[in-house]
C-alpha cells in the first residue's frame, strides 16, 4: 500500500513538473485559427519549367565548391552549386517568368550522378506573389522521372506538404545547361 502511494505521488509530481515545464515560455499550445489555419486545405497543381543555366555570362547556377579531387569520379561527388533559376510557364527561357528557384544542390553520390536539392520556388504572379514552396530531396539525374518532397513554404504555402515530379526536358552535355519540367502537387491553406 505504501509503495502504491509513493508511486502515485511520484507520478503526480512528474506530471506537475511536466505541466510547469510547458509554461516556461518556449513551448505552448496554439489555436490554429490564430495562424489562419481555419480554412479547409486546398490541393493545388503547379507546372513550371526550371532553367539551370551554368554557361555564359548570365549564368543562374554557379558552382561554389568544386568536386573532391581524391575521389576522381565521373559523378562530381562533393560539388555544390548555388542557384537563382527562372521558373517559366513554357520550356523556352523566353516564355513568361512566374517565379525564381533560389537554392543549392550538391552532388552526393560516388557511384551515380545524384543531387541533394534544397530549393525555394518563389512565385511572383497573382495571389501567390511573394509566397514560396520549399522542396528538399534526392534527385538521381539520369532517372526518367524524379520525385522530391515539398516540406513547407511561406506566405500562402505556410504548413504546405506535397511532392514535386521533375522530368528533364532538355540537357546540353557540353554546357551543362538544363531545363526541367516540375509538376508540384501541394496541400496548403
Amino acid at each position: 500500500m505504501a509503495t502504491q502511494l509513493l508511486l502515485t505521488l511520484f507520478l503526480l509530481s512528474f506530471t506537475l513538473t511536466t505541466i510547469k515545464a510547458e509554461d516556461t515560455g518556449f513551448v505552448g499550445t496554439v489555436d490554429p485559427k490564430s495562424l489562419g489555419l481555419n480554412k479547409k486545405q486546398t490541393l493545388s497543381h503547379f507546372r513550371f519549367y526550371w532553367h539551370d543555366i551554368i554557361s555564359g555570362s548570365n549564368a543562374t547556377a554557379v558552382e561554389i565548391i568544386e568536386p573532391i579531387p581524391k575521389y576522381n569520379t565521373t559523378t562530381s561527388f562533393g560539388s555544390v552549386t548555388v542557384t537563382d533559376n527562372a521558373l517559366t510557364l513554357g520550356p523556352e527561357l523566353s516564355s513568361k517568368v512566374v517565379g525564381r528557384s533560389e537554392g543549392i544542390y550538391a552532388l552526393t553520390s560516388q557511384s551515380q550522378v545524384t543531387l541533394l536539392m534544397v530549393m525555394n520556388f518563389v512565385l511572383t504572379e497573382g495571389k501567390y506573389n511573394g509566397s514560396a514552396i520549399t522542396i528538399v530531396g534526392r534527385n538521381v539525374a539520369y532517372d526518367e522521372a524524379k520525385e522530391l518532397p515539398v516540406i513547407g513554404g511561406s506566405g500562402v504555402f505556410k504548413f504546405a506538404t506535397g511532392y514535386a515530379k521533375a522530368k528533364t526536358y532538355y540537357f546540353d552535355p557540353k554546357s551543362g545547361d538544363a531545363t526541367t519540367e516540375y509538376n508540384i502537387y501541394v496541400f496548403h491553406y
